[in-house]
């Protein structure tokens, strides 16, 4: 029985996805294409045709996700300063440290993706510049690429904060540590608190 080109691009997208997912709580090395295509309810053999190598679907798994995260984050977020806070809080709430499979690849996988391969790389740096730039025009509308390194800096501390959340034993501590991050963040970005005073 032949597929038409609708399903075949459904099915590629569920293995997307469940990659995606995948990915974040096991990591990339630790996640087989067997595993992968369990996940996705497909036989192994299903995988070639859909992608070349593993480092294929890794480099398209991660710009997937970061394309969700800017397209169900960063683009809902609301104009100018208000925005940059709500997307902020998001980041550094105990709902997205707890929600690893959902979460953020970069808090993920960051180091994974510092060793892989080229085409994962630049894909990983396309993606995220997507949800920097998203970010950067909420702090400077008129001139976004002005601050487009200290948004990214702003990103990459808010991210560490989150992987050192999820290490902690100490529950009590993770989120007195996503409070301090929320706090060192919006103060980065020039932004004041809404209980602190009147945003600017």
């Amino acid at each position: 029985m032949r597929y038409g080109e609708m399903h075949k691009q459904a099915t590629r997208q569920r293995i997307i996805e469940m990659a995606g997912r995948r990915f974040k709580r096991d990591g990339i090395d630790g996640s087989g294409i067997s595993t992968l295509m369990k996940d996705a309810g497909l036989t192994n053999g299903a995988f070639y045709t859909h992608f070349t190598s593993k480092d294929d679907l890794v480099a398209t798994a991660v710009a997937d996700q970061l394309q969700a995260q800017n397209a169900n984050i960063v683009a809902q977020a609301a104009p100018g300063r208000a925005g940059l806070e709500q997307i902020v809080r998001w980041y550094l709430s105990a709902h997205h440290r707890d929600s690893l499979d959902d979460g953020c690849p970069s808090a993920a996988l960051l180091d994974e993706i510092g060793r892989c391969a080229d085409t994962t790389k630049q894909a990983y740096t396309d993606g995220v510049l997507v949800v920097i730039d998203g970010i950067a025009a909420r702090l400077a509308p008129d001139d976004p690429p002005s601050v487009r390194t200290k948004t990214l800096s702003a990103y990459a501390m808010m991210a560490g904060t989150l992987q050192l959340s999820r290490a902690l034993a100490d529950g009590q501590l993770a989120d007195e540590l996503l409070e301090q991050g929320i706090h060192n963040a919006l103060a980065l970005l020039g932004v004041e608190h809404k209980n602190a005073g009147t945003s600017k």
